[in-house]
């Protein structure tokens, strides 16, 4: 199975499920009408991409409940200017739905997250549409470049 979720920077965002029994993380572009947009038009905000990970996954180990509630755990659901430093469209939060049974569990996290913090939360739901791989640098760049990803994370806000 697959998941599609937009969480700001996706370099930040793609080792974490690697740690959750998802069987490969990708990133790239979705959301726009752009084809095949490159990194530094949707970065520039001229694509209407989002920066997106897609989560392949065997739902009998991780549950796309359980995707979600670590996509939640680590993101800040309610800047609707991006992610920590990462600030323009291109890193707003959004959550690219296949079907209804998707919507409605994304709907449901969102409500309950709302009911716990007593603030509206800014994810986009979105229908998926289409996802374009990002180039080949942007494919585990924490593996590839320890340093550089670590100074990132610092820098950007997400880890203190």
């Amino acid at each position: 199975m697959k998941a599609y979720f937009a969480g700001g920077c996706f370099w930040c965002v793609t080792p974490i499920y690697k740690i959750y029994g998802v069987d490969k993380v990708v990133c790239g572009y979705s959301g726009g009408d752009e084809i095949n947009p490159t990194y530094e038009d949707v970065k520039a905000q001229k694509t209407g991409h989002r920066e997106t990970i897609a989560l392949e996954y065997d739902s009998s180990n991780v549950s796309y409940d359980k995707l979600l509630d670590i996509y939640l755990a680590n993101v800040d659901p309610f800047d609707g200017e991006g992610q920590f430093i990462d600030k323009g469209f291109s890193y707003t939060l959004a959550i690219y739905y296949q079907n209804e049974e998707e919507l409605k569990i994304a709907q449901n996290k969102i409500a309950e997250l709302e009911a716990a913090e007593g603030k509206k939360a800014q994810i986009a739901l979105e229908p998926f549409k289409s996802f374009y791989e990002a180039e080949e640098e942007h494919q585990d760049y924490y593996l590839k470049n320890p340093d550089a990803f670590e100074k990132e994370l610092k820098e950007s806000g997400r880890v203190k």
